[in-house]
């Protein structure tokens, strides 16, 4: 054997260099595995909260050293992150439901609800969606409510109502309402403390006047029509506790904004990604109290914008485990090996090759046994003796070294008794002849 003959020191070096590779390989296969998934996500909106929030969501992944991480890529608004991910130029995109295209959008979770106000000065004689005619209306938000005013205006005609709708800058609104340039403003904004306070400073009030919240009395028919939007009612006192406004719940419409994936997003991924931002979502509720707004998007075959199979596999607690998804390759693999192993090893022994070793020694003893008989010299017969000694302890080397194919001990003790008799019975042969011959 090859290690019989290498020095003890080297088989040492040998052995560790052997645990070395290997635990460098399970290393090295251990952090390919756990390394984490780095997504881009675009995100936009005119105030920065979006912005702000998911950068607080992205902050909170590394920290918990999360498998799945996020690197904003920030917009001016929600149209620019739609536009962005409908060109496939980043892997997630924070979008509203009625903005934008999303034929290739998958939901992961719903970051947060907006509800559209339409709300007139305080002590204006507007109180609902009809006294809007021949007035504007000013939009705050623009090109990203534009969907929202084309709804209205078709659901209510306002168009021939003779209604006009103008866009303002939130900075321009309070002037343009003091002005009586518009004599409404459309917001759609989350139903937050910090949205609502600036809504009431848009207006000047006193303690017995407040603004007026109009109603959306077909939000339930625009609902079923625009499938973005959801009929919705306003909590009494929303806006002001007292005297409260709305003085009762004010129906309005809803629209959320989401966490949105491609497709191509492995289920995977997409199952970490939801795991994750709902823990985040825990642990950052008391720093940003929104996110009690954050929840899971519908799970229905039907729902406005379909939920990513890997966010809702682990929405519905039906995620794969490691075991789950590798259990099969695991244990069928050294299943496969060790009879591939076992085939190799018949044919291998099929083939004779495991046998030669044992006939090769046994056909250097039976040729030294042809030697004897023909020999003619003495000298040659102790040159035979010596060589039987060196397969003698060839063959004892080779089973000391625990090698399979070496002769046993019985085939060795009859062998060399069988020539120890031929070389015998020649010596006396030769002696009675007369003495040495010459080679």
């Amino acid at each position: 054997m090859v290690s019989a003959r290498m020095p003890i020191w080297l088989r040492i070096i040998v052995v560790a260099g052997a645990v070395v590779l290997v635990l460098g390989a399970g290393l090295f296969g251990y952090r390919w595995y756990s390394r984490p998934t780095t997504l881009t996500i675009a995100v936009g909106s005119l105030d920065g909260e979006a912005t702000r929030l998911v950068s607080a969501l992205a902050s909170r992944l590394a920290v918990v050293n999360a498998p799945v991480r996020l690197k904003l890529v920030e917009t001016t608004n929600a149209v620019d992150a739609a536009n962005l991910f409908a060109a496939e130029k980043v892997d997630l995109a924070v979008v509203r439901g009625d903005v934008g295209d999303l034929s290739q959008a998958q939901a992961i979770v719903v970051l947060a609800h907006a509800v559209v106000l339409l709300v007139a000065p305080p002590g204006s004689s507007i109180t609902d969606i009809a006294g809007l005619k021949r007035t504007s209306v000013g939009v705050i938000g623009g090109e990203i409510n534009r969907k929202v005013v084309n709804v209205l205006s078709d659901e209510y005609g306002l168009a021939r109502s003779n209604v006009t709708f103008r866009d303002l800058q939130p900075a321009d609104a309070r002037r343009a309402i003091d002005a009586k340039e518009v004599r409404a403003i459309l917001v759609v904004v989350p139903v937050a403390e910090k949205y609502l306070a600036l809504l009431r400073g848009l207006f000047l009030q006193t303690p017995k006047t407040a603004p007026i919240l109009l109603p959306i009395e077909a939000a339930g028919a625009i609902a079923e029509k625009q499938r973005a939007y959801e009929s919705f009612d306003v909590p009494k006192g929303t806006l002001r506790g007292s005297p409260p406004v709305p003085s009762e719940d004010l129906t309005t419409l809803r629209v959320s904004f989401y966490v949105v994936a491609r497709k191509q997003l492995s289920a995977e991924a997409a199952g970490s990604l939801a795991d994750e931002l709902m823990k985040a979502r825990r642990d950052l509720l008391g720093e940003l109290p929104i996110l009690s707004q954050m929840t899971a998007p519908s799970t229905d075959s039907d729902a406005f914008l379909p939920v990513h199979p890997g966010a809702a596999a682990f929405y519905n607690g039906t995620q794969q485990s490691f075991l789950d998804k590798w259990g099969n390759a695991i244990f069928l693999t050294p299943m496969i090996f060790g009879g591939l192993i076992s085939i190799l090893a018949a044919a291998w022994k099929f083939l004779g090759v495991a046998e030669r070793p044992k006939e090769e020694g046994l056909d250097s003893l039976y040729a030294l046994g042809a030697r004897i008989r023909t020999t003619e010299a003495e000298t040659e017969l102790s040159d035979i003796e010596a060589e039987i000694d060196k397969v003698l302890q060839a063959q004892r080397a080779r089973t000391a070294a625990g090698d399979e194919n070496a002769l046993d001990v019985t085939t060795l003790n009859v062998a060399a008794h069988r020539l120890q008799g031929l070389i015998h019975d020649r010596r006396i042969l030769l002696s009675a002849q007369g003495g040495r011959l010459e080679a």
